[in-house]
């Protein structure tokens, strides 16, 4: 959970500034749009196996 404190003699703007860099850090907004739609087993271990493939074929490249 974020908690923000406004500060004295602080603005609106500024505190609203504050609060979206600190959900943005605790990656709360990357939660939220993982859990936006459901998406099955078979397509998280997809992604995962995908994301593997590409690093492992960019280190191949990468010269020693």
């Amino acid at each position: 959970m974020v908690k923000l404190l406004v500060r004295e003699k602080e603005s609106i703007q500024e505190a609203v500034r504050r609060f979206r860099k600190l959900v943005e850090r605790s990656g709360i907004k990357k939660e939220m749009r993982r859990r936006e739609h459901y998406e099955k087993p078979s397509e998280i271990n997809r992604r995962a196996r995908l994301r593997a493939e590409r690093r492992n074929k960019h280190a191949r490249t990468k010269p020693v």
